[in-house]
């Protein structure tokens, strides 16, 4: 497994990005989902786990055989999709994804929000004699982005928030800047296959890097979007986007349920914070081999071919 640690600053507060989180995973899954590949909700509810208390709960099928590199795609069907599950218990998160075609991928990210420019050296209380994980500082300003993601519009050391007068962001903002929060996410990649372990798992964190950098991009230059709404409001626009979402992309409309914790909500467990190998890790069952079959552990010495049949010769 490939554990990396990313670290995004933006100039808003915790409290601000409550909205803004939910407003711009909504919007940007709308906007990257087209007929037949994009963000399908399966399922969005409140629910309370005994550990982090209220939060919500929604699980998401990611479509996207057509955005895989060469390799990928001659390996993989052309039915594929990428299950997420997240729980939100802001200022903390868990999501974890996993490959309807690939049993032994998987990734697992633990987020926490807080209000400092990246200072926390151990907010995930890892023993540092156990893990040596890399540290990466994303600049959502200054960092360079695939050239197919940009636009004028969202480039933040041009931008300015008529709602906030945040912006433009100019070298060192990151010090300068007030309010000023860090969204740490912890991400560990897992592909237990021989062979392609290495190659998969760099290049999901650099396909991950670019998600997380042009994410938190946007939610700042969409500020003035979302600043004003109300947590009921923004839940509202979630249901009205993701089902609009799911019609785009020609899927059925599930029933989404987003309104706040109720004292009937369901009380479950989240997965632990922990990196760790999806729940249902079997292969699927076209992919199982028989278990009454035997295994050969060589070749065999000789070849014995099958005895001709006796041919009747005319008399």
């Amino acid at each position: 497994m490939l554990l990396k640690e990313y670290r995004i600053c933006m100039p808003l507060s915790v409290e601000e990005y409550r909205i803004g989180q939910l407003y711009t995973i909504s919007k940007h899954s709308h906007e990257e989902s087209d007929k037949g590949e994009g963000v399908e909700v399966v399922r969005n509810e409140p629910h309370v786990d005994p550990v982090h208390g209220e939060g919500q709960f929604t699980e998401k099928r990611v479509h996207l055989s057509s955005k895989l590199p060469s390799w990928a795609r001659a390996v993989v069907p052309r039915i594929f999709y990428i299950t997420e599950k997240a729980w939100n218990y802001y200022p903390y998160t868990i999501t974890e994804y996993t490959c309807s075609f690939l049993p032994k991928f998987s990734i697992h990210i633990e987020t926490k929000y807080e209000d400092n420019c990246g200072i926390n050296e151990n907010i995930f209380t890892m023993e540092k004699s156990n893990c040596d994980t890399e540290v990466c500082f994303l600049d959502i300003a200054f960092d360079d982005i695939p050239e197919r993601h940009y636009k004028s519009s969202e480039d933040l050391r041009c931008f300015r928030s008529l709602k906030t007068g945040r912006g433009p962001l100019k070298e060192g903002w990151r010090d300068n800047s007030q309010p000023i929060m860090c969204s740490y996410k912890l991400v560990g990649v897992k592909f237990e296959v021989w062979g392609l372990q290495t190659r998969v798992e760099q290049f999901v964190h650099k396909v991950i890097r670019d998600i997380l950098l042009v994410g938190h991009r946007q939610a700042f230059a969409w500020v003035d979007e979302w600043y004003d709404m109300t947590m009921d409001e923004v839940r509202e626009y979630e249901r009205d986007t993701q089902e609009a979402t799911n019609e785009k992309i020609g899927l059925l409309t599930p029933t989404i349920s987003i309104d706040e914790v109720s004292s009937t909500a369901t009380t479950r467990s989240a997965p632990a914070s922990a990196p760790s190998t999806p729940v249902n890790g079997d292969p699927p069952e076209f992919l199982s081999v028989p278990k009454d079959r035997p295994r050969k552990t060589s070749a065999p010495e000789t070849l014995t071919l099958p005895e001709l049949r006796e041919r009747s010769l005319p008399e």
